[in-house]
């Protein structure tokens, strides 16, 4: 007898067909024992649809943020109704629930919450009857009981932290593609598949684009010690296992793969004075707004008058909040202007293998180099190296460094 929880993003449940496939492609996997939790995102472009419905109403809706949790929360809703009903009708009682029934409690980051918690009493209880159950993910409540969301694939945080609070034997992360590639395969030809991936490297991929799995879930799964296989809607190969180390003999590359991030802003503070104080002024406000930063960079503009460029670089969803942010103290920080370049994107690879390797840095700036690339800011981790470049060069970037990275005759 296992127990499993079983995730199916937005293009696995886009239409009434694709729903009645996932019921019958789970009912014919499933053991005469297995306990099944499923995890379910909105139908397809539902989320979009509803936030560009909210811009017809106001022209930036995201200022109330606590609405648009109200507004978003509800199309998981009619996914997981849907697809509770398709099971019944094949026989299989089956039960759908909201995050706020299975106890899935936040903080009040509305939009971007939290997880601080779940009290699956529910779950059990449900399962102990024999249902399947079918949960909203992407979703809890606050304290108050006010809906949260918890951004930008969000539904695999709530697979994951729902499977480690139950005690899950593993957690599957079905998706439109069939595993974790070297680099997104719809724009690097030479993409690999790979079989196995640590926790660490993966997290460092979903933080820097990785679209495939969101880094809050990943995080869970390492604190849960949950396996996350990440595999095909559509197909019943296996996939992509996240687990703490190897267990499988691969080809050993020195980096993993190559991530990029279209998502992305700069933000230049010009004209501050270079001295004690101003960047914690800067990034406090920032922080108490909510808003993660992430690559920064501070110039000296003149030596003479002490004068510095502040540059740092946010998700492009949060670009106006900290322009309006930063501009709201630019009197105290003495600034002269508030500029947002939303043209960019940031390319990077990763990989513990880079550790005690020397030239990997100068192997992927030659690769931009030879490309005509200009690297505007570059950041590093002990695992990782990120350049922030023109946005319309990352399809020709990427493939630049997969193939230095990773050649055809390797």
């Amino acid at each position: 007898m296992a127990l499993i929880v079983k995730k199916f993003g937005g293009s696995s449940v886009a239409t009434p067909e694709k729903i009645r496939n996932v019921a019958k492609r789970i009912l014919r996997e499933k053991a005469f024992d297995d306990r099944i939790v499923m995890v379910v995102s909105a139908m397809g472009d539902t989320t979009d649809d509803l936030i560009a419905l909210a811009g017809e109403v106001v022209d930036t809706p995201y200022q109330y943020t606590r609405e648009m949790d109200m507004l978003m929360t509800t199309g998981e809703q009619v996914s997981i109704a849907l697809l509770a009903m398709a099971f019944r009708s094949m026989g299989h009682p089956a039960i759908s629930l909201t995050g706020a029934m299975v106890g899935l409690r936040t903080d009040s980051a509305h939009t971007k919450g939290r997880i601080l918690g779940i009290h699956p009493e529910r779950v059990h209880e449900e399962l102990d009857k024999g249902n399947i159950v079918v949960i909203a993910g992407f979703q809890g409540t606050d304290a108050a009981g006010n809906p949260v969301t918890l951004g930008r694939g969000g539904s695999d945080t709530s697979a994951v932290a729902i499977a480690g609070a139950i005690g899950a034997d593993t957690c599957e992360i079905y998706t439109d593609v069939d595993g974790i590639y070297s680099a997104d395969p719809r724009i690097a030809k030479g993409a690999r598949r790979m079989r196995e991936i640590t926790y660490n490297e993966m997290l460092e991929m979903a933080r820097l684009g990785a679209g495939v799995m969101q880094p809050r879930s990943v995080e869970m799964g390492q604190l849960y010690g949950i396996p996350i296989h990440v595999r095909s809607t559509f197909t019943s190969e296996p996939g992509t296992i996240i687990r703490e180390e190897y267990t499988v003999e691969e080809k050993s590359f020195i980096i993993r793969g190559v991530t990029h991030d279209e998502h992305v802003s700069k933000i230049t503070v010009l004209g501050v004075s270079n001295v004690p104080g101003i960047a914690h002024k800067i990034f406090s406000a920032l922080a108490d707004a909510n808003i993660d930063v992430d690559m920064i960079v501070q110039s000296i503009r003149s030596a003479e008058s002490n004068m510095t460029d502040m540059v740092f670089t946010v998700a492009t969803i949060d670009a106006e909040e900290a322009r309006m942010v930063v501009e709201g103290i630019s009197s105290e920080i003495k600034a002269s202007a508030v500029a947002v370049d939303n043209d960019v994107a940031k390319i990077s690879i990763v990989g513990a293998g880079m550790l005690g390797n020397p030239g990997i840095a100068a192997r992927m700036f030659g690769a931009l180099s030879n490309a005509e690339i200009n690297i505007e800011i570059i950041s590093t981790s002990e695992i990782s190296i990120s350049c922030l470049i023109k946005g319309g060069s990352v399809k020709d970037a990427v493939n630049r460094i997969h193939d230095e990275f990773f050649p055809t005759e390797a």
